[in-house]
């Protein structure tokens, strides 16, 4: 047996060692318990510095969880996307691939909670079918392996599934969602890098919220993975008591840029059930993004999104940079509120554009690139205007 499957065998996950460890009121452990269970590994029940702290809230359970009745067990619809077991497929040229039931740590924001930890829910069973789905759908170039986390699967496991995918030749990409490399760190390994590097192109978001996860141990791990060709993005839940703070925040995506990982998202927190206490407003989010453009290097700023209620995606939300637009500038202010404007050109160059310069029937003219193609543009001048 390997050191991570031993600490996650010596997780805290019952009744009783919630009621002694955190000194839950035995019958709302019980509750939680039903409602969904607790996994936490030695190794990030360590990080907890003082009970409710950011890492406390992020893994031990909470009445609150309980008192949140209105929410969907499913808010993103991915049971209603899947057309066969085990995948989603929501977007056009790609699709999300369950491959275990079974996380390191189960988060108590987690959106999957419905699925998480069954066995039953996620099956082994439904690996064939999912293979034959993408197989015969070559419009998907991407996947994207999940769970659960995959990476809790063995590495001989999780190498048969990689080789089948790699076997299908539409497939150009694949993509592991795994928290691993914050909540357990150790089971990033030289073998398991080893192996993985043998399907490129192959790339890994993980799951960091706060910085006091950025430790040696993730950070190596990190390290592991960048260091044998398998770029790693973050993905970041905006929360409640965890990381609404645009300091915090600064703190973390620039932690990650030191150990080699990209800042991908920012999410909103999705209106799961059990997790409306962890909500924030959506102008905590758009503060925290002011905060960080301009402020910080671009590559520290992630999208932030809100992945839309009723499986509508991923939509970005940006603050108003926008003062005014029309047909001859746009005006913008910066980071520093400084107002500046810009010369709104048409689209000349596009014949078959919709914004080229308004005739006098009020119809655009289009013009034939022939005539264009030794056409001399001058670049546009940005100006300061006056507040």
């Amino acid at each position: 047996m390997e050191l991570w499957q031993q600490m996650v065998r010596d997780s805290v996950h019952t009744v009783d060692e919630l009621v002694e460890r955190f000194k839950i009121d035995r019958k709302v452990a019980e509750d939680l318990d039903e409602f969904f269970q607790a996994r936490i590994n030695p190794y990030y029940l360590s990080l907890i510095r003082y009970p409710g702290d950011p890492i406390w809230r992020q893994c031990v359970p909470d009445q609150a969880e309980l008192e949140d009745f209105d929410a969907e067990e499913d808010p993103l619809m991915e049971d209603a996307m899947s057309p066969v077991q085990n995948i989603t497929h929501r977007y056009p040229d790609r699709a999300l691939f369950l491959v275990t039931s079974q996380c390191g740590m189960y988060c108590r924001f987690c959106t999957r909670k419905r699925k998480v930890g069954d066995y039953e829910k996620i099956s082994m069973k439904g690996l064939e079918s999912a293979f034959k789905y993408l197989e015969e759908h070559t419009e998907i170039r991407d996947v994207i392996m999940s769970g659960g986390d995959p990476l809790m699967l063995t590495d001989t496991m999780l190498e048969k599934i990689i080789q089948r995918l790699r076997s299908i030749p539409h497939i150009e990409i694949i993509r592991i969602g795994s928290k691993m490399p914050c909540v357990l760190p150790h089971r990033i390994t030289p073998q398991l890098c080893n192996m993985l590097k043998n399907y490129h192109p192959i790339y890994l978001n993980t799951h960091f919220n706060h910085p006091w996860e950025i430790t040696p141990e993730s950070s190596r791990a990190c390290e592991m993975l960048a260091d044998a060709g398998i770029p790693v993005g973050n993905q970041m839940v905006l929360m409640k008591g965890v990381n609404d703070d645009p300091a915090v925040v600064k703190e973390l995506m620039q932690k990650l840029l030191k150990i080699r990982v990209r800042p991908y998202y920012m999410y909103m927190a999705d209106e799961t059930k059990g997790a409306n206490h962890f909500r924030t407003s959506i102008e905590t989010g758009l503060n925290i993004i002011e905060n960080l453009r301009g402020h910080t290097s671009g590559l520290a700023i992630p999208h932030f999104v809100i992945d839309a209620p009723g499986g509508g995606g991923k939509i970005p939300l940006v603050p108003n940079y926008v003062v005014h637009h029309d047909e001859n500038k746009i005006i913008l202010r910066n980071y520093q509120n400084k107002i500046y404007s810009y010369k709104n050109y048409y689209d000349k160059l596009n014949p078959n554009s919709k914004n080229g310069r308004p005739g006098k029937n009020g119809k655009n003219h289009k013009t034939k690139v022939k005539e264009l193609e030794f056409t001399k543009i001058e670049l546009p001048v940005l100006e300061e205007v006056e507040n």
